[in-house]
């Protein structure tokens, strides 16, 4: 029986595995002089619960234009934003990605929903105090919706938001009849104060007008008689 014989591979050494180098990095470094801390940006609805959302496209009715015309005002989420402590409800809407303010007013008792041009996905409503450019307006202002069933949606909460605000009770006006009052009267108080100082000061003025001439009398007539 042959002897089987072992063949050997000769070994040619140790294969070295290069080893990752890392790049150093040359970019200059600079502390800055003054340290900025973040500063949290609140936008008052942290005081409100969200009770009802949902995205939809507004217009308002340009009346400036002629002729007059519906213009986009944003497309986004509206909502409708219940206050905790007071508990009135504002509807509020902002644009996508910019997050700007494109509708923001109470939800008042004249308000009504109208269909816009019959349409079953749109509504049409008037605000006789809309905020959304941070100063008071009237506008008239129309959304749409997607579906018909989302515009069902937001009418009911719309007219759900009108009861809830008409069982809060009425505020109280920070300025009454009386204050009112006041004011004027301490206003004609001063008007009088300063008519009085300025008809003194008239007085004044014409008392020394006349003392004068009194003076210049009595210097013409003492240089009359040491001329004699």
């Amino acid at each position: 029986m042959a002897e089987s014989k072992e063949e050997t591979v000769p070994c040619e050494g140790k294969i070295e595995t290069a080893s990752p180098t890392v790049a150093e990095s040359h970019e200059p470094h600079f502390e800055p002089i003054v340290s900025l801390p973040l500063q949290e940006t609140k936008t008052l609805e942290e005081e409100e619960d969200v009770l009802f959302q949902m995205r939809a496209k507004l217009y308002r009715w340009a009346s400036e234009c002629d002729p007059a015309e519906w213009k986009e005002r944003g497309t986004g989420n509206v909502r409708f934003l219940q206050h905790k402590i007071t508990k009135k409800v504002r509807l509020l809407m902002r644009r996508d990605k910019t997050l700007k303010v494109c509708a923001n007013h109470f939800i008042e008792e004249y308000m009504k929903l109208t269909p816009n041009c019959g349409s079953d996905r749109a509504w049409v409503w008037s605000v006789a105090a809309e905020f959304s450019d941070e100063e008071m307006k009237s506008e008239l202002l129309a959304i749409k919706f997607l579906n018909s069933e989302n515009a069902g949606k937001f009418k009911d909460q719309f007219y759900e938001a009108i009861e809830i605000n008409k069982s809060l009770p009425k505020q109280q006006p920070t300025t009454d009849e009386d204050d009112v009052e006041d004011d004027k009267k301490s206003n004609k108080s001063e008007v009088e104060t300063t008519a009085d100082n300025l008809e003194n000061l008239k007085i004044d003025a014409d008392a020394d007008k006349k003392n004068g001439e009194n003076s210049g009398a009595e210097n013409s007539q003492e240089l009359a008689n040491g001329q004699k």
